[in-house]
């Protein structure tokens, strides 16, 4: 299982898959905003998205568990 994480704080802008869908490795899987800025953050490994942790709205802080792949 891979534990997709925050690279900077910010507000999670938009989730771009959903539970369930395969994903491939390097792939864009969540938008943050922060200073103004969309920050795109990838998946390091394919696979299937098992859990959405992060919401739309909400604030992050580095590091924070954004998804899991499995």
């Amino acid at each position: 299982m891979t534990i997709v994480k925050a690279t900077m704080a910010g507000t999670v802008w938009k989730v771009l898959v959903t539970e369930g869908e395969q994903v491939a490795a390097d792939q864009d899987v969540v938008i943050l905003e922060s200073m103004k800025m969309e920050i795109p953050i990838a998946t390091e490994e394919a696979g299937t998205v098992k859990r959405i942790i992060a919401s739309e709205g909400d604030f992050i802080n580095v590091d924070d568990d954004l998804l899991e792949i499995e």
